[in-house]
């Protein structure tokens, strides 16, 4: 037993493509998406310091690098899908946790199995890092829509993708670097040139409305 499975399995997150089944103009790999979401990450970990919060830096690099590692088990599965009722949604968690122990077990040297459970577990916690880490995801999952829909994807997932993303991460409105994203970053990506731009600004109104309002 040794790291050479854990090492050479990298690999394929560079395989499993995000949102499949769907026309998409850019691909996105779960690879990819890890290394944007780490990045984002830790530059929303940026503004949380900057208002007085304390960060765990390590805490929150590992949460943000591992958080989808183990979809090399079990994949990229489409939101709707993985949220359709809350019995589907524990039986893919369970899943997920047995695959994920038993590949720590058999792969991961005995030295190094706390550290990698604690980073191959679910990330997305009450800490202020799993906060960070859950709403780092949503805003690299928005850009990934805005992306397609700038592009003029007629797909309807990519508005609704949007939709998500944004209602998602409202629920954490409360801390300060969604505040900087709504109030700084947003703006500034509605007012990017593209064909359904005022669309997309009347999409992002409506959210931000009913989201605020908790209608």
């Amino acid at each position: 037993m040794g790291m050479h499975q854990y090492l050479e399995s990298l690999a394929e997150l560079e395989l499993i493509n995000r949102a499949p089944g769907y026309f998409k103009f850019e691909q996105h790999s779960v690879a990819a998406h890890s290394f944007k979401v780490t990045e984002i990450a830790q530059f929303l970990g940026d503004v949380e310091e900057n208002a007085g919060e304390t960060v765990d830096w390590r805490l929150l690099y590992e949460k943000a690098l591992n958080h989808d590692y183990t979809e090399r088990f079990i994949g990229d599965i489409k939101t709707p899908v993985k949220y359709a009722t809350p019995v589907l949604r524990t039986m893919l968690a369970d899943v997920d946790d047995k695959l994920t122990e038993n590949f720590i077990q058999n792969e991961i040297p005995s030295e190094f199995q706390d550290a990698y459970r604690r980073r191959l577990s679910e990330g997305k916690d009450d800490t202020l890092e799993g906060r960070i880490l859950a709403v780092a995801d949503k805003v690299d999952l928005l850009y990934e829509s805005f992306g397609e829909i700038q592009k003029g994807n007629p797909e309807e997932v990519y508005p609704e993708m949007y939709k998500e993303s944004l209602s998602t991460m409202l629920q954490y409105r409360d801390m300060h670097c969604v505040q900087y994203v709504i109030s700084k970053v947003i703006p500034e990506m509605l007012a990017e040139n593209f064909t359904t731009q005022e669309k997309l600004r009347k999409l992002t109104r409506r959210v931000l409305k009913s989201e605020i309002s908790g209608k």
